[in-house]
């Protein structure tokens, strides 16, 4: 729960806690997650490989459905916002009907590829595009993308900084559009 919004997998979480000196299995590591996922306390999302246009079956991402929760059992991190902002705008476009997966093109992550009726839209997240590898690390992926649906990059920047036809929006202001194109 505390690193909500990274890929994850079971058999390094049980190799961790063998190194801890507990023992886990990577099936009992696996129910509990499912077990989590079945309560509605996090949500599992698949990768996808946008270029192939297939499901991947490994390193998807979990979401929390409350950060109350988290940040009871963890405190209230700041080094972790752009993790806390990731999960807000997943559980927003999951609110908005979306089916949601994590994309890959090439090396580099979308953060979110959002289907809905039809339509898609591409949704990275940021807490500051305070550097220029920030900047290039948040739009390269979506400048790769050779469709034509909408491509965001989300921040808490006040002023746009959108470019190519991406566009940038304030979390704020992003979550607040009655619509996304």
């Amino acid at each position: 729960m505390a690193n909500v919004g990274t890929t994850f997998s079971a058999t390094s979480l049980a190799k961790y806690f063998k190194s801890e000196g507990r023992s886990v299995a990577t099936e009992t590591i696996l129910n509990y997650i499912q077990f989590c996922c079945d309560a509605y306390l996090l949500y599992r999302v698949k990768r996808e490989d946008l270029k192939g246009k297939e499901i991947l079956s490994t390193n998807e991402k979990y979401y929390i459905a409350d950060h109350g929760i988290r940040a009871s059992l963890f405190g209230d991190e700041h080094e972790s916002i752009n993790l806390v902002l990731e999960n807000i705008v997943y559980m927003e476009l999951l609110r908005r009907g979306y089916l949601v997966t994590v994309g890959r093109i090439a090396e580099r992550e979308v953060d979110f590829v959002a289907k809905r009726r039809g339509k898609m839209l591409y949704v990275q997240v940021a807490y500051l595009l305070a550097s220029q590898s920030t900047i290039e690390r948040e739009f390269t992926p979506l400048e790769q993308i050779r469709d034509n649906y909408p491509k965001y990059v989300v921040s808490m920047d006040e002023f746009d900084m959108g470019r190519g036809g991406i566009k940038h929006r304030n979390i704020r202001d992003f979550l607040l559009l009655d619509e996304w194109e």
